[in-house]
């Protein structure tokens, strides 16, 4: 009898600490309004061999255009959903220029957004950043 009451208690105990931890992970959710930075003016910092190094761009509802290094460049930006979109660059220079690239936002806040990147198809060297809407 000793030992179903010690088991009965550990159960009482696991079920309170499972539902507890339900609770408290229903509460957190990661704020995604992906939509308003679907156009606008942006910015995106980096760290590159030691030295930061900053990336301005514009959206529109079909075009992304780059300046970085006193270079422009310019892609075309379809959306997959309010949060995903897929870019594809309009004058590729290289073989690796023509492979689009897959964006997802993870998480909004305020004016920036933190979000993952990748070659569509090359899930396996995802990189992440942080971009600041700065309109």
């Amino acid at each position: 009898m000793e030992v179903l009451k010690g088991l009965s208690l550990k159960n009482s105990i696991f079920t309170s600490i499972c539902f507890g931890s339900l609770f408290f992970y229903s509460c957190y959710s990661v704020e995604r309004d992906c939509k308003k930075f679907h156009t606008g003016s942006f910015e995106f910092s980096t760290l590159i061999n030691g030295e930061i190094k900053t990336s301005y761009f514009t959206r529109t509802e079909e075009l992304e255009i780059e300046s970085y290094e006193g270079k422009i460049d310019s892609a075309s930006i379809r959306w997959v959903n309010d949060c995903e979109c897929i870019l594809t660059k309009l004058n590729p220079i290289s073989n690796q220029d023509k492979r689009p690239i897959q964006i997802k936002i993870l998480s909004t806040e305020a004016n920036t957004y933190t979000f993952e990147y990748s070659l569509v198809g090359k899930t396996d060297n995802k990189q992440r950043g942080t971009i600041q809407k700065t309109n």
